[in-house]
């Protein structure tokens, strides 16, 4: 320690509890300036190229014993830092990850301090203590100010019952709703990422990172002022066995405390990313960054792909002369189709095992799983076995080294729909099982991604979004174009999503009904097609039957052959609600994906980034009539012009996709 920083932590730690000091930390490009005011209470306020993205905002944490961390804190040392590195992420989508910001760490008297970090493209911070033994945390305090009445995007809860006690349970599936701060509803709890639309066209993103034993963050609004504050699930008191098919756990009721965890440890970042473009918001990396290193040593194993998917189809197979249905003769039946298009995985969804036992080790006398294994492995197919929460918690550890034995390649764990502490440490105690058997596990039926991903690579997928499969109950008034150039903007930069698109049966918008046993899309084929580039997704369905993809050929080869890791991702262009468009490069191809909502739109596409030479534009566009009949489209082989600019049209809830290559 030399003399100058020793002056300092000693003038520092000396200040009174009624002084006010202020510390800056700017990003490393100077366009992010960030406040942190420490007097009777410790709080942040943030500032992007002159305007100001949030006012004052206080923030603290209560403990059981009545400490509250951050009321007259008394600061003991600060400590600044930078990092300017790389982050191998092989199963993302890009290969390496740059990690580049500047720090600024506060210790206080008392065992617990507070870290800010800065990048280029946002803000997070995240408490920290160094106590003894355990300690229970009743609430983790903040009232994140606005400094006007800013419209939001928000997703509530798809709990609409009364309290927020009976709110916490939910699947973490809605569309968006887009209000000013204040006139949202303060009777429902909105999940994570939630955007803000602030001045300028800028947008304010928040969400969390590093979620380990403790409960996700919900936020809530004030009526009386654009401020969010955040609002956490409390630890479960009283449980029963209840909900799908008897594979869930209900709360009856709940303890006075959301955590009872470590005492030395670090807490949850809380994510602030902040965009001048929208499109900057659809190449994020900032959840990635943020999460605890990977615990994997050998990740070979681990095999991103696509999977033929049987549930949304609803087993609706045709031509073949034996009885659809959950039974081997169906399952080998899509085991060819993977086969012969080099689809990695065919997925077990519900029904595989005996109903309403809650039990894996029981299957039905219809499916013998060794044999679907072996017959799979002589065709280079992988089994992945979906998986009722209840039913895999209850007897993990067998459970996986069984399946893992008999050769599965990983679990699709469902119906979760918690996230306080005992869910979250659960999805951590999947993750490691799993990996310690060379599992992979795709949660659905939870909330967003926070990381676990880098953490755990094997964990695959997340779900967290409205996916495809409520087409086949949505009613016609439910907007799903709209909803899918949201989501990149403001899920997917949490992480990736198991969407699970690509239907065969596409409709305009008042063709559109849904159909549980051939549902449809909304949208265009060409739509489909997108978003197999469009959506981050290591291990993504093709959720349409092998029969509606045997006629057509070319679109199925077409998504069969996309990869889904990446090397490199350039968000191109984009406007939340309106259109997105994204390039993504596998080894020596690119792939570029754009999507509209119902609007029919016209875009130039800047393919700069393909460097000197020559390419090969493959491309799908809609139709000449795909406004009327949506499966319309036509596919076009030409060179890329010179100038690197491409023109697209895309009709109403159309789509456009393209691969490139020398």
């Amino acid at each position: 320690m030399n003399v100058k920083t020793l002056i300092l932590f000693l003038c520092v730690g000396s200040v009174s509890v009624s002084a006010q000091k202020t510390y800056q930390l700017e990003s490393p490009d100077k366009k992010l300036q960030t406040v942190v005011t420490i007097g009777d209470d410790i709080r942040f306020s943030m500032m992007h190229e002159g305007s100001e993205v949030l006012a004052s905002s206080p923030i603290s944490m209560t403990l059981q014993n009545g400490v509250v961390l951050g009321e007259k804190p008394r600061v003991s040392k600060v400590m600044r830092g930078v990092a300017d590195k790389s982050i191998p992420s092989p199963l993302y989508k890009k290969s390496e990850v740059q990690d580049v910001y500047n720090e600024v760490t506060f210790a206080f008297r008392g065992n617990y301090g507070l870290v800010f970090r800065a990048y280029n493209d946002g803000l997070a911070y995240r408490f920290t203590t160094k106590m003894k033994d355990s300690i229970v945390v009743v609430d983790e305090e903040a009232y994140f100010n606005f400094p006007a009445d800013y419209s939001a995007f928000a997703p509530y809860v798809n709990n609409t019952k009364a309290t927020f006690e009976e709110q916490y349970m939910n699947s973490f599936e809605q569309p968006y709703v887009y209000e000013p701060i204040t006139k949202l509803n303060s009777k429902r709890l909105m999940f994570l990422p939630l955007l803000v639309e602030l001045e300028g066209g800028k947008k304010l993103c928040i969400t969390e990172a590093d979620l380990e034993d403790y409960p996700g963050m919900f936020l809530n609004n004030s009526t009386t002022q654009p401020a969010l504050k955040p609002v956490f699930a409390p630890y479960p008191k009283v449980k029963k066995q209840g909900g799908h098919n008897n594979l869930q756990i209900l709360v009856e009721e709940r303890e006075h405390y959301i955590a009872k965890t470590k005492g030395t440890r670090s807490f949850p970042w809380r994510v602030f990313v902040v965009s001048a473009e929208d499109r900057q918001l659809a190449d994020c990396d900032m959840v990635y960054r943020l999460a605890s290193p990977c615990r994997v040593k050998d990740l070979s194993w681990i095999k991103p792909g696509k999977v033929a998917w049987e549930w949304w189809n609803d087993w609706n197979i045709d031509g073949v002369d034996f009885r659809a249905g959950i039974n081997n003769d169906t399952y080998k039946y899509y085991i060819d189709f993977a086969s012969e298009h080099g689809i990695e995985y065919v997925i077990l969804d519900e029904g595989w095992a005996v109903n309403l036992k809650a039990d894996l080790m029981q299957v039905i006398p219809e499916i013998n799983l060794q044999e679907l294994v072996d017959y799979g492995k002589l065709k280079n197919v992988g089994i992945i076995l979906w998986a009722g929460y209840y039913a895999f918690d209850r007897d993990m550890e067998n459970v996986v080294k069984h399946y893992a034995e008999m050769g599965v390649k990983g679990f699709k764990v469902d119906f979760m729909d918690r996230d306080d502490q005992e869910m979250i440490n659960f999805l951590y105690r999947a993750a490691e099982t799993c990996a310690r058997y060379q599992m992979m596990v795709d949660f659905h039926g939870i909330c967003k991604p926070t990381g676990l991903q880098r953490t755990y690579p094997n964990v695959i997928n997340y779900e967290g979004v409205y996916g495809l499969e409520n087409l086949k109950w949505a009613a016609q008034t439910h907007d799903m174009p709209k909803y899918d150039v949201t989501i990149p903007f403001i899920r997917m930069l949490a992480g990736p999503m198991d969407y699970t698109q690509g239907a065969m049966r596409n409709a305009i918008r008042s063709n559109y009904f849904p159909v549980n046993s051939e549902p449809m899309s909304q949208g265009t084929r060409c739509h489909q097609l997108a978003t197999y580039v469009i959506f981050e997704s290591p291990l993504n369905m093709l959720c349409d039957n092998p029969s509606n993809y045997r006629r057509e050929a070319e679109c199925t080869n077409f998504i069969a052959d996309i990869p889904t890791v990446w090397d490199k991702t350039v968000a191109l262009d984009g406007k939340v609600g309106e259109y997105v468009a994204i390039a993504r490069q596998h080894g020596n191809e690119w792939y570029v994906g754009a999507l509209t909502n119902w609007d029919a739109r016209e875009l130039t596409l800047d393919l700069s980034f393909l460097g000197e030479g020559n390419y090969t534009l493959e491309l799908f566009k809609d139709g000449i009539n795909a406004d009327r009949a949506a499966r319309d489209y036509k596919k076009e082989v030409i060179p890329v012009p010179a100038d690197r600019k491409v023109t697209i049209k895309m009709a109403p809830g159309g789509g456009w996709a393209a691969k490139i290559y020398k």
